[in-house]
């Protein structure tokens, strides 16, 4: 089998889009509905290179899909193996490619390997298009880089859109970064033409009223017209998911109200895990920090010191499902990834919002956008501090409407949009 070499982009011709822009949710008449004799195959992709959001966003829609009137087969191809151990329906299965790590000045690398980043490059590839080359996908959903990482997917895309059927999605957060770095990147890596040449829609899971990425953005008007926003992905619905034992953890809270602290994945999150630690609570007030199981072993160390010399905090690694202590909370303080943004909303729970502001700037923007929808309170990390996390604990806050705010409702669009296009 040829593979393309990952770092050449190809040359592309435009085409015409055959997706129209929708923002609004609608129902499917009998006509629409896919064909239930068979087994629709679906990839969904994530490169996974710094954090556990890739994965969980795919994770959820799989697992979505798999309990939807769509009769699937799902493959999962992900550059990260925490997460297998979750609930899934039948039809739902991993495939886990070696590690690539991403480090906060947005250089990549192997994770584990002893291997240079072209070499692993190349063998991640091989490895997905002989994947899906066998699995036969009636469609694959890539989430948030139209090539994959460091154009892992060139030869994948190339081989689908010409010798197959496959209906090709690019996913995308809500806020991938600034607007002058996305069209620089993304001009860089010959991006759009990627999206007219293999894509046949692009799914945004937001709200194009709290943020519009195509105005942001501005994307020429044939990719925009392959644009359709699902809403912002529930994470309630991952209660459902979850096996008993993640939903019945033992976690000893005492009576009292409960401030969480989470870091997602922790590889970045050493700075607000250590001011969270040392923050004075409220009184009646227990606080639970979970560090990520990427939080780098001294910075853990020092956290548990600092909890093990008081009675009200306990530390975590990990949690397997943390929307079980994140609906019993009262506070959230948190960065502001996609999913843990999403949580908050979903839940609608008093936040404070770190956000990570390097190597991109996507957490900060996407908290400035709904802390002037009321929703979310956000301490920009120069500011961060233990006083300052305590002074927001003593404020008295109401709290959030999201519902009346926000659009939360992607994981029922994604099933419809799905079934329209097999």
């Amino acid at each position: 089998m040829t593979i393309a070499m990952p770092y050449i982009t190809d040359s592309i011709t435009n085409q015409n889009p055959t997706v129209k822009y929708n923002l609004h949710p609608y129902n499917l008449s009998k006509k629409e509905q896919p064909a239930q004799d068979r087994k629709w195959r679906i990839v969904l992709y994530s490169h996974d290179t710094m954090g556990l959001g890739h994965k969980r966003r795919n994770l959820l829609i799989a697992q979505t899909l798999g309990i939807s009137a769509i009769n699937t087969d799902i493959l999962m191809i992900s550059g990260m193996g925490d997460g297998n151990q979750f609930q899934t329906p039948t039809g739902i299965d991993y495939l886990t490619l070696p590690a690539l790590y991403k480090s906060t000045n947005g250089k990549y690398e192997a994770r584990r390997l002893n291997m240079s980043l072209k070499e692993i490059i190349t063998l991640r590839s091989q490895i997905i298009q002989i994947a899906v080359k066998n699995f036969k996908p009636d469609v694959l959903i890539v989430d948030n880089v139209p090539r994959g990482a460091m154009g892992e997917l060139n030869g994948t895309l190339r081989y689908l859109r010409t010798h197959t059927n496959t209906r090709c999605v690019l996913g995308l957060r809500d806020v991938l970064d600034e607007p002058k770095v996305i069209r620089r990147s993304w001009k860089r890596n010959n991006n759009e033409d990627a999206i007219r040449r293999y894509y046949d829609a692009v799914w945004v899971y937001g709200d194009p009223h709290v943020y519009n990425s195509i105005k942001e953005y501005g994307w020429s008007p044939d990719v925009s017209a392959k644009f359709r926003y699902t809403g912002y992905l529930d994470q309630r619905s991952r209660l459902q998911f979850a096996t008993q034992g993640h939903l019945e953890p033992t976690f000893n809270l005492p009576p009292g109200r409960l401030a969480l602290c989470v870091v997602g994945g922790g590889q970045d999150g050493g700075d607000l895990a250590t001011a969270f630690a040392q923050t004075k609570l409220p009184p009646n007030t227990h606080g639970i920090l979970i560090t990520g199981p990427m939080m780098p072993h001294k910075i853990r160390q020092q956290i548990q010191a600092y909890a093990d010399q008081r009675s009200d905090l306990q530390v975590l690694e990990y949690v397997a499902e943390p929307t079980v202590l994140l609906q019993q909370a009262d506070w959230i303080i948190s960065m502001g990834g996609y999913n843990t943004t999403c949580e908050i909303l979903s839940f609608q729970k008093r936040a404070l919002i770190i956000p990570r502001i390097k190597p991109r700037q996507e957490q900060l923007i996407r908290v400035q956008f709904l802390e002037k929808l009321g929703l979310v309170n956000m301490l920009h990390p120069h500011n961060l501090s233990p006083e300052n996390i305590t002074t927001w604990l003593q404020q008295t806050k109401p709290t959030p409407q999201t519902s009346q705010a926000v659009d939360l409702h992607g994981l029922e669009r994604i099933p419809q949009f799905l079934a329209e296009m097999l």
